[in-house]
């Protein structure tokens, strides 16, 4: 008689794990979507890359783990369970004597969150099965009739929808194996864009040349630039970063507008021909550590958050001034070297690096230590989920160019006036670079940022010359404007300016800019479908150069950005 009315109470809490545990397994219904993309884009550093190398599917059909939901045995394993709320009990008895709850694996249970149909249908099978399990370890009479009637009257309700979970299972899996026969790689992931620009300036060029030509030399032009970016798994965890490049034939506008003010963010070096632009290398170190190592261009921006996502970037502002602080994160020359970046919470993130000048790096006369350099610092600190503050130390040196094989010397990453550029001309500079940044997500349709950036540059060779520089922008943008997957953005700011300096050329003139230009800009992003954004741009730069005898700059812009 005892044995019976055990058995008896075993429907109960069953069943009741049959209702609860299906929260946990809300996640089912998204597995046919999870499959569509077999390696996730990295894009934040303090994050791990999930596998990228994960060719089996697992489903999770309520208290078997898979690779997204793990088994708990304790209630307390559950983040977002606390003893107050008004199913603890429950769920402490179906963790703790039955084993059917899972967790995700950030240790949380999500119970509030809605089920479908056959998510219930999946939960109420597993709870039979255990019932079935514990009826049949038990040595005397069965539980009564009726209570396996009202079972049965269960499982035949629900019967269409568990064949339908088990066809949508079955389709997965036909899927995958058709995906696997045709992937590209095993270990390889291949994400591309192309990138179609027309443009113009209007304005006379800036008046720092010594013919004193002042007509603006810039015709409508039609550019591209593409890129294929193959992206390589080893661990699942790690990932080769290898990027090449094809007629990267943007042009620089300072050739024409006399000032590099103008700049947009793509352009290039004159080269047509294709070249590798990035090979770099990503990877875990313990739980919260992340590595890099690369032999080319391993820059900043790669292993550092900017912190101006919402406006930089291929469906961003088009110039080179918006996206980002370029005194901290744009070196002005390629990187090769080692860079680690350490999560101790989700509050507070630590990135450190090491760059030489990758053409100067692999020169044993040269080497890592004794040309060009960067060295940088940074503490990103989000005191909530809408704010991000970054604080960031970078210490750059730079070689003479004297003889010319440094062609990239410049202090501000090519952007701001030809002085803070280049403060001492071509002698051997070393800055100490300050910056504060912030993102600001107020809403979902607006988001603020910017930044403030301090230089201190001194003359190492030829004089003992000290040059102040500063650069700041304010940045505003507004996601889903009009349409959802749009973005519109303005972009304020002061380009990178030399406010003083006690070193005289040759003419025994200061290098110091005398008047302070504005960037203002503009830009939409109109998202035609997932692959194709048109984006037309506007910015105008006053005083260009700093310096008031110039007439302002217009710059007119439409890009078109392919991404497969």
């Amino acid at each position: 008689m005892f044995k019976i009315l055990w058995n008896y109470l075993l429907v109960i809490p069953a069943l009741l794990g049959g209702l609860i545990v299906l929260s946990s397994a809300a996640s089912a219904s998204e597995v046919e979507k999870t499959t569509q993309q077999l390696i996730p884009i990295d894009k934040n550093i303090a994050q791990r890359t999930p596998s990228l190398l994960d060719n089996t599917v697992k489903v999770q059909v309520l208290g078997v783990p898979s690779d997204r939901l793990k088994q708990v045995t304790s209630v307390s394993q559950l983040s977002d369970v606390n003893p107050t709320d008004w199913a603890f009990q429950a769920l402490q008895s179906l963790v703790e004597r039955y084993g059917v709850i899972t967790g995700y694996p950030d240790g949380t249970f999500k119970g509030n969150r809605a089920l479908t149909r056959y998510e219930f249908a999946a939960g109420l099978n597993a709870a039979l099965d255990r019932l079935n399990e514990l009826i049949a370890t038990s040595t005397g009479e069965l539980v009564r009739k009726e209570d396996l009637a009202t079972l049965q009257k269960l499982q035949e309700q629900f019967a269409s929808e568990l064949a339908t979970l088990r066809g949508r299972v079955d389709a997965l899996e036909t899927r995958q194996a058709k995906i696997e026969a045709n992937q590209f790689s095993t270990t390889t992931k291949l994400i591309g864009d192309a990138t179609f620009l027309v443009a113009d300036t209007f304005g006379d060029r800036a008046n720092n040349t010594p013919a004193d030509d002042t007509n603006d030399g810039t015709q409508t032009f039609f550019a591209y630039r593409a890129r294929l970016n193959f992206q390589t798994s080893f661990t699942g965890r790690d990932q080769l970063t290898t990027l090449l490049t094809a007629g990267n034939n943007i042009p620089n506008l300072g050739t024409t507008t006399g000032t590099q003010m103008t700049r947009f963010t793509i352009d290039g070096d004159g080269r047509a021909d294709t070249y590798l632009s990035q090979l770099t290398y990503r990877f875990p170190l313990g739980s919260k550590a992340t590595v890099w190592v690369g032999p080319r261009a391993l820059q900043p921006a790669v292993f550092t958050p900017t912190l101006n996502g919402a406006v930089a970037g291929l469906n961003g502002a088009v110039s080179r001034f918006a996206t980002f602080n370029h005194t901290i994160y744009r070196p002005g020359f390629d990187g090769a070297g080692l860079a680690f970046g350490y999560k101790f919470s989700d509050q507070l993130q630590l990135s450190l690096g090491y760059i030489a000048d990758n053409n100067q790096a692999p020169n044993p006369t040269r080497g890592l230590f004794n040309g060009t350099n960067l060295a940088l610092a940074q503490l990103t600190i989000s005191p909530t989920r809408q704010l991000d503050i970054g604080l960031t130390y970078t210490r750059k040196y730079y070689t003479d160019n004297t003889s010319g094989d440094d062609p990239n010397f410049n202090v501000t990453g090519g952007t701001g006036s030809a002085f803070a550029r280049n403060p001492f001309e071509q002698n051997s500079t070393t800055t100490d670079n300050f910056g504060f940044q912030f993102n600001w997500r107020t809403s979902r349709s607006l988001i603020l940022g910017g930044w403030f950036g301090y230089t201190r540059a001194n003359q190492n060779r030829g004089g003992d010359s000290d040059a102040t520089i500063i650069n700041t922008a304010l940045t505003v943008a507004l996601p889903d404007l009009f349409k959802k997957g749009n973005v519109g953005g303005i972009i304020v700011g002061i380009p990178p300016k030399v406010t003083s300096s006690d070193y005289r050329n040759s003419a025994g003139l200061l290098r110091e800019d005398p008047s302070t230009s504005l960037h203002l800009e503009a830009f939409y992003t109109y998202r035609v479908n997932d692959n194709i954004t048109v984006t037309p741009d506007f910015y105008v730069i006053t005083k260009p150069e700093h310096n008031d005898n110039n007439d302002a700059i217009w710059v007119g812009a439409l890009r078109t950005t392919f991404s497969f």
